[in-house]
């Protein structure tokens, strides 16, 4: 048995069990130890996160959101602070994820889709009408001079205003209307400090000179006595809105022309002979979107030609993919070929760049005056690859294949090499030849596997955004249309145009051709994989 040695050189006896023992309990309290630290400090970051978020929501009054934050972060902190729970522990991450990235998101896409929510209506009623009544604002010509400080609470700013009368001192923002301020510190008759708040130096006034001359801080909860604004940050003045509100009537009043604007349910005040005032405010339509998609000539044409280009481009790029693929698998499924490897790497190379980058060179490539196409394989040619209707469609589907034969590739050659090879050699002995073997054994055994791999891939090309973005942009655009569309857009790039392009943006409409895609690629989904059992009855 060993021995260790003290410095003196004496022997010393090895530790006993007990000690071994304890040794062993002191390293796994001590990992122990390291985990919990490491635990309090990530719960701390989230409960610091939701604080914020807390104060965030506080200060703008949205009350249910609020109640969502609490509600996680308490039962975040009972799951991990729990000695038992161990599976919620490890799922709480991966369900808050999937809740707020995915279910979240496709319920207030399908809320939206049956609102007017877009350019003009992009809030409440009472944010309409007080950014309607600042708008319209004038100078009093004898309004007293406020001093002012500029004063800045979680991002957002403020004014404290001290009154020229009685020197009492308030606070408030462009959605808060002026409050009391009790506790305000003053300095020669003008408040200039208050709990709460950060007083802005002169310096950062300065800066940020443009956001202060904007700030309209409403001199009550009654928008008819105007709001204090400050083209300085040193003297505000009191200014009056050329519209009148009467909240009993529910009309706005242009004292200028007489013109008066009621609401008429259609989310904005609207006058007898049709003009409206914007912005207006967000509402629920029902079905609206869905009945304005199909009955407004503007939007159907556009539609249907778009839907039907959607259902071209997703099948013929399946079907032209898959069968170069799997030509290609036949050919390099060949053990007598030499060098297959290295030709195997070489048919993989577009799958490995970015999709988005390869669409962006073929766009220069394909370019009318100077691309490569053009000048180097047909002479200094002009063909209009992404400017003609039709020659546009053909590039798109041209790349699409570049893109999209060597992810086929791959597939059918892992699935050629699953089927054994004593089925083909007992199809040879039987007298069948090579074009009976591949059609009714190699092909039928074939789509088993690759079969759900068309449907996902239909359905990614049904949604291929890059590419139509990238290469064409959608273009050459529909003429004498109300939305900003071309041929070769597809219905998500079609979305996506109305609802971030443009001069209006119509998230409500956007939305809408958001759950009628939902729709039809569920229902192609649901119906291919059905029909796809069939072919397991082969396996």
């Amino acid at each position: 048995m060993s021995q260790t040695t003290t410095e003196q050189g004496a022997p010393q006896a090895p530790p006993t069990k007990k000690q071994r023992q304890a040794a062993r309990i002191a390293e796994a309290a001590s990992g122990s130890m390291r985990w919990m630290l490491l635990k309090i400090l990530l719960l701390a970051i989230v409960d610091a996160i939701a604080l914020y978020a807390a104060f965030v929501l506080v200060s703008h009054r949205e009350w249910l959101v609020l109640g969502v934050v609490v509600v996680v972060a308490v039962l975040v902190n009972w799951i991990y602070f729990s000695r038992k729970r161990i599976a919620a522990k490890y799922l709480t991450p991966g369900v808050i994820f999937l809740i707020l990235f995915q279910v979240f998101t496709l319920l207030y896409t399908g809320y939206i889709g049956f609102t007017n929510y877009g350019t003009g209506h992009n809030g409440s009623k009472d944010q309409a009408i007080s950014s309607l009544m600042a708008s319209a604002q004038e100078r009093v010509e004898d309004s007293p001079t406020f001093p002012v400080t500029v004063v800045e609470r979680l991002g957002t700013l403020g004014l404290l205003v001290t009154d020229p009368e009685d020197g009492e001192a308030s606070v408030g923002t462009d959605e808060q209307p002026l409050q009391d301020a009790p506790d305000a510190t003053m300095e020669g008759g003008k408040a200039v400090a208050v709990d709460g708040w950060t007083t802005l130096s002169f310096a950062q006034v300065i800066q940020r000179s443009s956001e202060i001359e904007k700030l309209s801080v409403p001199f009550s909860d009654d928008p008819n006595d105007g709001a204090i604004r400050t083209p300085d940050g040193q003297n505000g003045y009191l200014y009056v809105s050329t519209l009148v509100y009467d909240a009993g009537a529910d009309t706005m009043t242009d004292t200028r022309t007489g013109a008066v604007y009621s609401d008429t349910g259609v989310g904005a005040f609207t006058a007898e002979n049709g003009d409206q005032l914007m912005p207006g405010w967000q509402i629920t339509v029902g079905f609206d979107n869905f009945v304005r998609a199909i009955t407004d000539a503007s939007i159907r044409g556009p539609l249907i030609s778009v839907t039907i280009w959607t259902f071209v481009f997703a099948l013929i790029s399946v079907a032209s993919t898959f069968f170069l693929g799997l030509l290609l698998a036949l050919v390099f499924n060949n053990t007598r070929m030499r060098f297959r490897n290295g030709y195997r790497i070489l048919l993989i190379l577009p799958y490995a760049f970015p999709a988005f980058l390869s669409a962006l060179v073929w766009a220069g490539m394909m370019n009318e005056s100077f691309g490569f196409i053009n000048q180097v394989i047909f002479g200094g040619a002009s063909i209009p690859w992404l400017t003609d209707p039709t020659l546009a469609k053909v590039s798109v589907l041209i790349v699409n294949l570049w893109l999209g034969f060597p992810y086929m590739f791959l597939v059918c050659m892992g699935a050629l090499q699953g089927i054994p090879d004593d089925v083909n050699e007992a199809a040879a002995m039987d007298g069948a030849n090579p074009w009976q073997i591949f059609r009714r054994i190699k092909l039928p055994l074939l789509l088993v596997t690759v079969a759900p791999l068309l449907i996902s891939s239909f359905a990614f090309n049904f949604n291929n955004f890059n590419l139509i973005y990238m290469l064409t942009g959608g273009g050459p655009r529909f003429e004498d249309v109300s939305i900003p569309v071309g041929h070769t857009d597809i219905l998500i790039s079609m979305v996506y145009k109305v609802a971030f392009t443009g001069q209006t943006r119509d998230y409500g409409l956007a939305s809408a051709f958001t759950i009628l895609i939902f729709i039809v690629v569920a229902v192609i989904s649901i119906v291919s994989f059905r029909k796809t059992k069939a072919l397991e009855e082969l396996n």
